[in-house]
């Protein structure tokens, strides 16, 4: 069976560097065999934050993409928590922030590309609960903003 980081290879996609935190809070931190993991915000390869709004500066399908982009950030600092994301069993529950405008309402689009990716991963046997909320503004100003919890094995 080959690993998740072979399936994100296989998907031409890899992890970037975890991002360190702006405040007083830690990436990623466990209690018994649950990962939490903080909310994470989509970055440039350089670091710097990608900014705007869902349907004035963005359009849902540049929304699924930054979605995407925040996992790979997501499973960066999971890898970095665990040592291996070969040792989740399964996403249990994911939360997908949307700066967007009042009239967008394709929220649970723009959270499939979350989704969709932890699917190619840990398989559509593994899925897992979501939530996919608007907003009228996230930090940085950023479009999207993404959290979630993992099961995971020692």
């Amino acid at each position: 069976m080959p690993s998740i980081e072979d399936i994100l290879e296989s998907l031409g996609l890899s992890l970037p560097d975890p991002s360190p935190p702006v405040a007083n809070y830690v990436p990623a931190t466990t209690t018994g065999n649950l990962l939490f993991v903080s909310g994470h915000i989509p970055r440039h390869p350089d670091g710097s934050l990608i900014v705007g709004k869902l349907g004035e500066n963005y359009t849902t399908a540049e929304g699924y993409e930054a979605a995407k982009l925040v996992t790979l950030s997501l499973l960066a600092s999971i890898k970095k928590q665990t040592g291996s994301l070969d040792r989740v069993r399964k996403i249990v529950r994911l939360t997908c922030l949307v700066n967007c405008t009042p009239t967008f309402i394709e929220q649970p689009a723009v959270a499939n590309g979350a989704s969709d990716l932890l699917t190619n991963l840990w398989g559509s046997d593994a899925g897992h609960s979501r939530v996919a909320m608007g907003t009228t503004s996230l930090p940085g100003g950023v479009p999207v903003e993404i959290d979630l919890i993992a099961e995971y094995v020692d």
